[in-house]
């Protein structure tokens, strides 16, 4: 079983890069499907899980709190019910023993037993605003720097939640085997090249 987790920066295009990687190696994908079932299994609406978990509800706990989820008096109760049904969720997959790809939500921590395969996918604040812009629903009129305060504040919480889970620095690139630099390239260009490293990595048997 091999697994690749994706690290990204918001509006850098981490989700379409997992998404036609898992095409191109024929690999099973799981971004937003995590959500779905950690909803199911706790019994809340998707969208509360999506927005309780993807916004970093439990962003307060002291940093010591790392590789613990005990101690957990300054997190309201189903933030925290969340956040573990999530982990176990994420360990469930891998346990499949099934080639995946995962995006996003510490994986690559969760299942460092596993040795998965770690890319970071980054991009500058200009060619990530333009992106979300390009991708923002119809009836959401918001300002590029509007944007960019949006990207930062979620970016912000996707460090303080690495922080939490391990002691290691989101966005480190020592942490990962690849960073992907989208900035001026459309995604679909990359996948070759990003497959090709992945198929180096794992010794050519994809």
């Amino acid at each position: 079983m091999r697994i690749i987790t994706i690290s990204r920066e918001f509006g850098s295009g981490g989700r379409e890069l997992g998404k036609r990687l898992s095409d191109a190696l024929h690999w099973d994908y799981y971004d937003k499907e995590i959500i779905t079932a950690v909803a199911k299994n706790i019994g809340v609406a998707e969208d509360y899980a999506a927005r309780a978990l993807e916004n970093h509800g439990w962003r307060n706990v002291p940093l010591t709190f790392r590789r613990s989820f005990s101690g957990t008096a300054a997190i309201q109760r189903a933030q925290t019910a969340l956040l573990v049904e999530q982990k176990r969720v994420i360990e469930e997959i891998a346990a499949l023993g099934k080639h995946c790809i995962i995006v996003g939500r510490n994986a690559d921590v969760l299942l460092e037993a596993y040795a998965p395969l770690r890319f970071f996918i980054c991009a500058d604040m200009a060619a990530r605003v333009t992106r979300c812009m390009e991708r923002a629903a119809a009836d959401e009129h918001l300002t590029p720097r509007e944007v960019e305060r949006r990207i930062r504040n979620v970016d912000k919480g996707r460090a303080q939640t690495r922080e939490i889970l391990t002691d290691r620095r989101w966005g480190d690139p020592h942490c990962y085997h690849l960073t992907v630099n989208t900035a001026g390239r459309s995604i679909r260009e990359l996948i070759p090249a990003v497959a090709a490293y992945a198929n180096d990595w794992f010794g050519g048997c994809l």
